[in-house]
């Protein structure tokens, strides 16, 4: 009980990690501006440093894109599309504080990026700021009055909490814009949210007419399921993932509705490709080990039981190394890096293999002179991550 004490008394408080992740953005600050060559000017290497994070994107690097996006946005802060970039890398690992910090900035660039304003809005509702996202939109509609988009906006940001409301901005855009097909699949949405299906499925149709897209096709299956019709829901889910052979989740969805129908190969196929498109997640382990129960292969369910908890805990792990990552850089840049350090320790007794906060601990080590103990740490945040090269 002692060291538990001792541990909530430290410079790290939990009133800065209860922020949860909302400092991470200040990551940002750690750009490696010394390794900007002289011939080269800050923004022509935030946009080399961009273009490279785009491509490690493409490749499926996304640890090693993260880290060459928080360079670009600490030599360009004002370079709108690297922040809207850098928000939506940060909304992928749950950063959402950071990532709303990310995209506000990229709204308030000049020029400004176009998407980032509807990308604030919603990872806004990710975090629960449903109020602060619907203020938002209500501004943005009262600027432009006959803007179909922002009426979509506003009832994104309202179909957490009102989806009444939600249902008359989607309306409004339509009104505004009758081939709007992502208002008209997001009434869809909200309407199968209020239990009034038949209207719902009605309003994919309707978007089905204006567009085919896979997302309309998982959502037919999805209610389908839900109806108890796991025949129409099959041929749904199948069009959805013939349309996009990497949609996972109608991948997991359709190995839930064939295992459920007793289609042991073809369940296994579908749970298997979902795994092997996002190897991270712990869902498809765990409809695959309730489908490997049913056929009498308790070894195999046993093994992908314990991997969804294994990668359940990791993400888990993760979340709470980078929140302490966060409030450690706060310390940090607020001068007090021994503070900084021991939110970085706990950080990387958290999750071991969060490069961050190796890179991190390193930097406040320097600072506090202790310069062989920070040679470990950039050393071993740039065996995690390449892309995290140590202060020359």
């Amino acid at each position: 009980m002692a060291t538990a004490t001792a541990e909530l008394r430290s410079p790290c408080t939990d009133a800065m990690v209860s922020s949860r992740i909302r400092c991470l953005a200040a990551l940002i600050i750690a750009a490696t501006a010394h390794l900007v060559p002289a011939v080269q000017s800050p923004s022509s290497r935030a946009k080399d440093l961009h273009d490279r994070a785009l491509e490690l994107e493409r490749r499926g690097n996304v640890a090693a894109a993260l880290s060459l996006l928080w360079e670009a946005a600490g030599i360009d802060p004002a370079d709108g599309t690297i922040q809207n970039d850098l928000g939506a890398a940060l909304e992928r690992i749950g950063a959402l504080d950071a990532a709303a910090d990310a995209y506000r900035m990229a709204a308030a660039a000049r020029p400004a990026v176009g998407s980032a304003e509807r990308n604030l809005v919603l990872v806004l509702v990710k975090a629960g700021r449903s109020s602060e996202a619907i203020a938002r939109a209500k501004t943005e509609v009262e600027r432009a009055p006959t803007d179909a988009d922002r009426w979509f906006t506003l009832g994104l940001a309202q179909a957490d909490v009102d989806v009444g409301g939600a249902a008359d901005s989607f309306r409004h855009a339509l009104a505004l814009d009758p081939r709007h097909g992502l208002a008209q699949y997001n009434l869809a949405l909200v309407l199968d949210r209020a239990d009034r299906v038949d209207a719902a499925l009605d309003a994919l149709r309707a978007a089905q007419s204006i567009q085919r897209r896979p997302e309309i096709s998982y959502t037919f299956g999805n209610i389908y399921w839900h109806q108890g019709d796991s025949d129409r829901a099959i041929t749904a889910l199948t069009d959805a993932t013939t349309a996009k052979p990497d949609y996972t989740e109608a991948l997991l969805l359709l190995g839930t509705v064939e295992s459920a129908r007793g289609n042991v190969t073809s369940a296994t196929s579908a749970l298997q490709r979902a795994i092997r498109l996002r190897p991270d997640l712990a869902a498809p382990h765990v409809v695959l080990a309730r489908v490997l129960m049913v056929t009498g292969d308790r070894a195999g369910a046993g093994r992908e039981s314990a991997e969804a908890e294994r990668l359940r805990r990791e993400s888990e792990d993760a979340q709470t190394a980078a929140t302490l990552t966060a409030a450690g850089v706060q310390q940090y840049d607020a001068g007090h890096p021994s503070a900084a350090v021991d939110c970085f320790r706990r950080a990387v007794q958290a999750f071991e293999a969060f490069a961050p906060a190796h890179y991190q601990l390193g930097r406040a080590l320097e600072g506090l002179g202790q310069h062989d103990a920070a040679r470990k740490e950039f050393a071993r945040a740039q065996q995690l991550n390449r892309a995290l090269l140590p202060p020359r």
